[in-house]
């Protein structure tokens, strides 16, 4: 059982080696639900940490239904990153019916070949997870992340069960959303490749001067808070495993 954890920041990826994490998924935009981090911090973290980092090739937030302009974006992205030292790329397309967009991600993974892909949680907003995964399969995509359909992993343990069945080998399914020390295990138990989580704590910003009224975004927790990931949270849960 493998333990991939959702870095937004250096200090994020040095909590996860040192907690026994064993891959990283770096990402930036939090509260877009991760969106592609920035050259600058793909060249950091690689120079901090020995962990694989594979960088998130997400343009914006919102649906996984991408333009051309937007296709261009991803594709010069997945260029530099490669170049700043990436060791795989995260990236998914859809479909506006709910399948998957078979073209979009043959094409992006063209450009990142030979570097392994995974196709994030847009799997999650497929119409039939079952015909998804055999396209992805089909495409030669090497893991998929997915919840089991449903907003937390544990209420997917059914759905995740009969992937990894289904699967037989050919890609490896990762189990994200809501792991937790006390769920590692019964996750684990669906035979799935990895457990993938953030590990994240909110921590009070350093600010002693603080001007209310004037907020800076509409994101929470808000200008005053900095969420991390917490060494002791995934510790916890490579300790449960």
């Amino acid at each position: 059982m493998h333990l991939e954890v959702c870095a937004y920041s250096v200090a994020d990826c040095l909590a996860a080696q040192r907690a026994g994490a064993h891959r990283i998924e770096l990402c930036g935009g939090r509260s877009e639900g991760g969106i592609t981090p920035s050259i600058g911090l793909i060249r950091q973290a690689r120079a901090a940490t020995t962990l694989p980092i594979c960088v998130m090739i997400r343009p914006r937030g919102g649906d996984f239904v991408y333009a051309d302009d937007e296709l261009a974006v991803m594709e010069a992205d997945i260029q530099v990153a490669r170049e700043a030292g990436s060791d795989g790329f995260v990236f998914g397309a859809l479909l506006p019916d709910g399948q998957v967009d078979a073209k979009t991600t043959r094409r992006l993974m063209q450009i990142a070949h030979p570097l392994p892909v995974t196709f994030h949680r847009a799997f999650d907003l497929t119409r039939d997870p079952r015909e998804a995964l055999n396209v992805l399969i089909a495409l030669g995509i090497q893991t998929v992340l997915t919840s089991g359909q449903q907003a937390r992993a544990e209420a997917g343990i059914p759905l995740l069960a009969a992937l990894v069945k289904q699967a037989a080998g050919r890609i490896d399914v990762m189990a994200g959303s809501g792991v937790t020390a006390n769920n590692a295990r019964f996750l684990a138990a669906t035979g799935v490749s990895y457990l993938h989580l953030s590990g994240s704590l909110t921590e009070n910003s350093p600010m002693t001067f603080r001007r209310d009224g004037v907020p800076m975004a509409t994101s929470i927790p808000g200008d005053y808070a900095r969420i991390g990931t917490s060494e002791l949270v995934v510790r916890a849960v490579v300790e449960a495993l």
